[in-house]
């Protein structure tokens, strides 16, 4: 990639590749979902699936904040949605990795709901629908399928989302110094991954927006999972923490009964012992899975615990950025 021209036609790809999807999961008027990886070709690694994209709502066992949530099953296709910011623009852009233990993506609970937040602060929200290919209706039923293949696939894809946003900043008014990740439960461990791994890419680049660099610049890791090895009684040797990884905040209620809090105290425990700015909220209620919907549970609060730690790392002031259109 050397070329002048090679790099010319690659930076097409990277724009033109980005085309409205229009199977499965839809976002809501006035939001275009593009597809992450471009051409006709399949994604990376790429598994069969055994459906069409469905979206499905859980409206009777398991309500959040006493109301449904809604979830997308079998997602083959990689997307991203781009929430713009309401008013104001601070410059930033989170990019938002929603649950569902790599099974299914809660994508109203972990997803656009988190989107309808950030963008009122003045964030850009960008929706990543990643790979969740072979999936049943709960993260608590088998799925039949490799797990690590799984997460392989969706850490490509967010990945790769890393950099798009980055390689697109100006025209989506954003600071490519303040892009973060954001994530739930799965989405978390995500979170952790894209932050410990990112010196290299895991796919063979496909055009100039691999180019860009995949770290991000803050990460919010929210009851995650999948941190702590159980068997080895440590964290997972698939995250690398260096004082490289990014400032990182973490949430978790003591009595989760899915992902236990040593997730977090184990992934707080490796960035504290790396010199990485941390903060760690441990909260004795609250479970799993509640988004941000607001209970009786002080740990529905922690969108303006987040806000307030974003403006400690000076990612947020009191004037809009430069990057407003």
């Amino acid at each position: 990639m050397n070329a002048a021209p090679t790099i010319i036609v690659c930076c097409v790809c990277a724009v033109s590749g980005l085309r409205a999807q229009t199977a499965g999961w839809q976002p809501a008027p006035g939001h275009t979902q593009l597809p992450i990886w471009p051409g006709a070709a399949p994604p990376p690694d790429a598994r069969p699936v055994p459906g069409p994209e469905e979206v499905l709502s859980e409206a009777k066992d398991h309500l959040v904040a006493g109301r449904p949530w809604t979830y997308v099953r079998n997602v083959a296709v990689p997307t991203l949605t781009v929430y713009s910011p309401q008013g104001r623009n601070t410059g930033i852009a989170v990019i938002v990795f929603p649950g569902g233990g790599y099974e299914i993506l809660a994508i109203d609970l972990e997803g656009t709901e988190v989107c309808d937040w950030l963008t009122s602060k003045g964030i850009t929200c960008v929706l990543l629908k990643y790979r969740v290919p072979n999936a049943g209706p709960s993260w608590n039923q088998p799925c039949g399928c490799d797990r690590s293949a799984k997460i392989s696939m969706a850490f490509e894809d967010a990945q790769r989302t890393i950099g798009l946003v980055r390689f697109h900043a100006a025209e989506w008014h954003v600071d490519p110094h303040k892009i973060g990740v954001l994530g739930f439960s799965a989405g978390g461990h995500l979170v952790a991954l894209v932050s410990t791994r990112f010196e290299r890419r895991v796919y063979a680049p496909v055009d100039s927006a691999d180019q860009a660099s995949a770290r991000p610049d803050f990460a919010v890791a929210l009851y995650p999972g999948h941190l702590f090895d159980y068997a080895r009684d440590s964290l997972n040797a698939d995250l690398h923490v260096t004082r490289d990884t990014p400032p990182t905040f973490l949430l978790h209620a003591e009595n989760d009964n899915v992902d236990g809090p040593s997730n977090s105290l184990s992934y707080f425990m490796a960035l504290k012992d790396a010199g990485v700015r941390t903060e760690l909220h441990l909260y004795a209620e609250g479970r799993h899975a509640f988004g941000l919907r607001p209970t009786k549970f002080p740990i529905t609060l922690w969108p303006r615990l987040v806000e307030t730690w974003l403006r400690t790392l000076g990612m947020i002031s009191g004037a809009g950025s430069s990057a407003s259109p």
